[in-house]
């Protein structure tokens, strides 16, 4: 029939969740709970997923005593139902309903959620371990300890890769909820079987989830032991795993300790990013080249130059235009740090061949960054060297390059008014 359909029953799913006053408010809305248990177990994940998030919502209008009447009995049927659908749903419930129930019912959850992650079912695991680093959350200090840290432990060992990787996540929430020898303890021997597990999708989850768990873990381990893992990562065997870690080479060394920062990079990051840069995959060295600028104020001006410098142009001569656009859309970076006339030379090159570039989406990307050009390279460079490129994109037979050039050139003129009435 209709009703059948997975649309009907999305939508449905949806509204039941904003139901509460139709049905008479508070008081009533244990009446909502039938037809979501109902829709939290069909076989599309989309409706599930919408009939969870509506029971997560319409459980904060339940009083104590209904929640553990009406909300803590959904639970329990979804965590024991014959269908691995209902047990996926199930995962989902327990850190809504935690806190607001007795001692009792609280054990009894967690024994639920204990049996959730050893189900034999990986799709239910994984569901699970998606889920635990918020149900940690809502725990007491010693339940998370004696409890839940048992589970991350053997769902970070899952033979499933899929469940391996998610654990990853919940190691972020667990390393903020405790203190820095209990992580160092308790989460870092996971962390770094984590850094080196076999599965290259795992690998990645670290990478991704790098600068979350740095902060997380907090200063002091992140010296002793985060910077030699991200060493590992950034000279991982999979070119997936290296751009993903390479995209965080940023964010990570800001979050490094002031004291010893410079340090730490000249001697453990930059040798590594030096490798990068004549990485053989295009990928990898499109990441690095979106983030290296930005090492450029917490090296300073000598190190800059001396260090950076000579990657810069490198990576400004390389044969990918991607690799090329990422440095010339970050150069006000450096040009804080030691001004663009460094660069300027080896610029109008790279800037020239990407303008000839066979594919109209590169020349499409150069002409983007114009105006940042103008303003950082200075009226008279770019009226000499480069107003002349700006004219033949004019008649460019690109898709959408002649459209296009006509705002970067206004704010072009803009740049070019502005510093002349300076000077």
């Amino acid at each position: 029939t209709i009703y059948d359909e997975d649309e009907v029953l999305l939508a449905l799913a949806e509204q039941l969740g904003s139901f509460t006053p139709l049905v008479g408010g508070p008081t009533y809305v244990n009446c909502l709970l039938p037809p979501l248990e109902s829709l939290a177990t069909v076989e599309e994940t989309v409706v599930r997923d919408k009939a969870v998030e509506s029971l997560r919502t319409v459980s904060k209008e339940h009083s104590s005593s209904d929640l553990e009447r009406y909300f803590v009995p959904l639970v329990k049927r979804l965590a024991g139902g014959d269908w691995f659908t209902s047990r996926t749903s199930a995962c989902g419930l327990f850190s809504v309903c935690y806190q607001r129930v007795s001692n009792p019912v609280k054990a009894e959850l967690r024994l639920n959620f204990k049996n959730l992650c050893a189900d034999d079912t990986p799709m239910v695991r994984r569901a699970a371990a998606s889920k635990l680093g918020e149900f940690a959350k809502v725990l007491e200090l010693e339940n998370l300890k004696s409890e839940v840290l048992p589970m991350f432990t053997a769902l970070a060992s899952d033979e499933q890769d899929s469940v391996r990787l998610l654990a990853v996540e919940a190691c972020v929430s667990i390393a903020q909820l405790l203190k820095r020898d209990e992580v160092e303890k308790l989460v870092m021997p996971t962390l770094h079987q984590a850094v080196e597990d076999k599965s290259w999708r795992v690998r990645y989850m670290v990478a991704d989830k790098f600068t979350e768990l740095q902060k997380a873990i907090g200063p002091e381990i992140t010296k002793k032991d985060l910077v030699p893992a991200f060493q590992n990562l950034l000279k991982d065997c999979e070119a997936e795993v290296r751009a993903s870690a390479a995209n965080k080479i940023k964010d990570f060394c800001e979050n490094l300790p002031t004291e010893g920062q410079q340090q730490i990079i000249m001697t453990h990051i930059l040798p590594t990013v030096k490798e990068l840069v004549s990485d053989a995959n295009e990928h990898v060295k499109s990441a690095l080249a979106a983030v290296i600028m930005g090492l450029s104020p917490m090296l300073g001006k000598e190190n800059t130059i001396e260090h950076l410098l000579p990657l810069f142009l490198a990576q400004l001569k390389d044969d990918c235009p991607e690799v090329r656009l990422n440095i010339i859309s970050n150069l006000d970076c450096v040009n804080e740090v030691i001004g663009i006339r460094q660069l300027s030379q080896s610029l109008l090159p790279a800037i020239v061949e990407l303008a000839e570039d066979a594919k109209w989406r590169v020349r499409l990307a150069i002409i983007e960054y114009m105006p940042l050009l103008a303003g950082q390279l200075g009226v008279d460079f770019f009226n000499e060297k480069l107003n002349s490129l700006c004219m033949a994109w004019l008649v460019d037979h690109g898709e959408d390059g002649v459209a296009l050039l006509s705002t970067p050139m206004c704010d072009y003129h803009t740049v070019s008014f502005r510093s002349r009435q300076t000077l």
